[in-house]
């Protein structure tokens, strides 16, 4: 198959560019994946349309803000969208403690068992009080650790100046501030090369470009004074996509009411509609909710180049589904209910660990599931989604679960009623 079998127009007016006042008077069209036929609803119609015993799955992840505005070392401004954390974010280093912290550093906890040997004269490695900067370097710390690979920041070798552990006022940047490192998107891409600096806000955040991989994503290792997604949530943006040209007054409307686990690039738009009412009176109704985490990233909204679609190659994501998600979902599909995914990201985790049967097992790790007509469902049995743009992979993974026929009459249909498209739009519920 192309990409361009999954081509349709769509007048520009019916992209929706702000969130409506209330998220579940979104409209809601419902599809039968097998006739295709088609009824207009409100999403808060959703339960009575619902059985008891069916179980929904959402995607519990919340969007970072994960679009910075920066500057390179030569002047020229920098545009950085994080994608994936790809190696965790280290601790602020014990260096940090203040003098007076209740706690003893870590740099110096010893527990004194027994005494093996008379105490001698006082040692020269115990500072008078009164010493505020050590001339020599103390006997205290050996030049070569012995148990340490590589020499300690906080006990260097050759020390001409007292180390930092010491200082209780450092003037230049200590060794021991904490980095993250991240896969990137950076604009202008030409001249951001490996080894580039990059600085944000007024050098609170700085960043080194490590690597250049695949399709020219940068890996960019940050470092900053404090907790990493602390700086982030001040110096950054949400990531709101490109077709969307209003400002977002309240960055909430673009996470779910429900979102708990940071990580996303994009917000799982299914989700959007729901409210913490709604979600009661699903659960009044005797429909389990259970939840996913799948950070979206380059896998979900990255564009299809390759003119035949079984040619692209899609992008790896991060997720986890816990022991009691697998519980839920496999006593649901046991006793004959439905399981139905919120959103593309959902189903994608699902499917990606499900067996023949359609049982999940708990798992955390990657996926890069490319679901397009021809796969076969093995555990989901509905999905709510919105209405996605031409030629993604999102609507081709549509296609795959009502036929792609029915899915652009479906498309046709809802342009023809004025339904809102794509992240802030309105919503279908195929099952």
């Amino acid at each position: 198959m192309y990409k361009s079998d999954f081509n349709f127009d769509l007048p520009e007016d019916l992209i929706a560019q702000t969130p409506l006042e209330s998220r579940e008077q979104s409209r809601l069209l419902c599809m039968d994946r097998i006739s295709g036929g088609l009824m207009h609803h409100r999403f808060y119609e959703l339960p009575g349309l619902l059985r008891k015993g069916d179980c929904l799955v959402l995607n519990d992840s919340r969007v970072l803000p994960a679009r910075l505005l920066g500057v390179r070392e030569s002047g020229g401004v920098v545009e950085v969208l994080l994608l994936r954390e790809t190696q965790e974010a280290k601790e602020p280093s014990p260096c940090f403690f203040p003098q007076e912290a209740k706690e003893p550093s870590p740099c110096f906890e010893v527990l004194l068992l027994r005494e093996t040997q008379e105490a001698k004269e006082p040692s020269p490695c115990f500072f008078p009080q009164e010493t505020q900067e050590a001339q020599e370097p103390s006997p205290c710390f050996p030049q070569e650790p012995q148990e340490a690979e590589e020499p300690s920041p906080c006990f260097p070798q050759e020390a001409e100046e007292p180390s930092p552990c010491f200082l209780q006022e450092a003037k230049e940047p200590s060794p021991c501030f904490p980095t993250a490192t991240w896969e990137c998107l950076v604009y202008p891409g030409k001249k951001i090369k490996t080894g580039t600096k990059l600085f944000f806000g007024d050098g609170e955040l700085t960043g080194t470009v490590n690597d250049i991989i695949n399709d020219g994503n940068r890996v960019i290792e940050f470092s900053c004074e404090g907790i990493f997604l602390e700086v982030l949530e001040k110096l950054g943006k949400m990531p709101l996509p490109p077709y969307i040209h209003e400002e977002l007054n309240d960055a909430e409307r673009y996470q779910t009411v429900y979102s708990r686990e940071v990580g996303s690039a994009a917000a799982p738009t299914a989700g959007l509609h729901m409210t913490k009412d709604l979600l009661e009176e699903l659960i009044t109704r005797g429909i389990e909710i259970c939840y996913i985490t799948l950070h979206v990233g380059l896998g979900t909204f990255r564009p299809v180049k390759a003119e035949r679609i079984d040619d692209h190659k899609m992008h790896a994501e991060y997720f986890t589904i816990t022991e009691k998600t697998v519980e839920t979902v496999n006593r649901i599909k046991s006793g004959g209910g439905r399981v139905i995914a919120v959103g593309t990201t959902s189903c994608r985790a699902l499917e990606t660990i499900a067996d023949d049967t359609g049982r999940i097992r708990a798992f955390s790790g990657n996926t890069d599931i490319f679901i397009y007509p021809g796969y076969d469902f093995k555990c989901i049995d509905g999905l709510i989604t919105n209405f996605h743009l031409p030629e993604s992979t999102l609507i081709m993974l549509v296609s795959a679960f009502a036929g792609r026929e029915k899915t652009l009459h479906a498309y046709e249909e809802a342009i023809r009623r004025k339904y809102r498209f794509f992240s802030f739009g309105d919503a279908m519920l195929i099952s």
